[in-house]
């Protein structure tokens, strides 16, 4: 084995053993609120709450319309393209889907009218500005949402299949990586929700 793949190898292990951070939600919430507060506040404040509730990748949020949004067997969805032009379903809770809905007819965008017109460099800063506003000591980025949603659906449900769906990887390295974030009364308290018949 050559030197240079021995080091590759041995990065691979040691970064899916790092521990991910996360945002609870309600940090998260704090930072809608502080994000609220600035001069586009209800654009920004839907940014981070899309990020947060659906786990999409910055450029997958920055290129949502009005037409991805749908339903699939009765239950509202993003429709989008993912990572490699890909395909995929991305599960929207109904409120928020109703928030998307909404800030469209207000804001009289076209089907085909992107929800935030913005850069992902400006995304950054709106995120990175709310996070210090609301006074999170860890520094605040659309990819720390995206985790934090990982980590909050892996903790409720402890189903790391589905988060692979929900997430749209192609590998598992990053949702093992969320495992290590789960505890023992996680396990527990997901493996008390299994009903048996009496």
């Amino acid at each position: 084995m050559t030197t240079s793949l021995a080091r590759t190898q041995k990065y691979a292990v040691s970064k899916t053993m790092a521990i991910v951070p996360y945002l609870t939600p309600e940090e998260v919430r704090q930072i809608a609120d502080a994000a609220k507060a600035s001069r586009k506040g209800d654009r920004d404040s839907l940014l981070v709450i899309l990020l947060f509730q659906t786990g999409l990748r910055i450029s997958e949020a920055l290129s949502l319309t009005p037409r991805h949004i749908g339903r699939y067997e009765g239950l509202p969805v993003l429709r989008i393209k993912g990572k490699g032009k890909k395909n995929r379903l991305v599960a929207c809770p109904e409120s928020l889907a109703n928030r998307l809905r909404s800030y469209a007819y207000e804001h009289k965008l076209g089907n085909q009218d992107r929800f935030f017109a913005i850069n992902r460099c400006t995304a950054f800063q709106i995120v990175q500005k709310a996070g210090e506003k609301a006074g999170i000591n860890k520094p605040v980025n659309p990819c720390l949402f995206r985790h934090s949603d990982a980590i909050y659906r892996l903790r409720e449900t402890g189903n790391p299949k589905a988060l692979q769906f929900h997430l749209g990887h192609s590998s598992t390295v990053m949702i093992r990586r969320y495992l290590s974030t789960l505890t023992v009364e996680d396990a527990l308290r997901i493996q008390q929700q299994i009903k048996f018949d009496e």
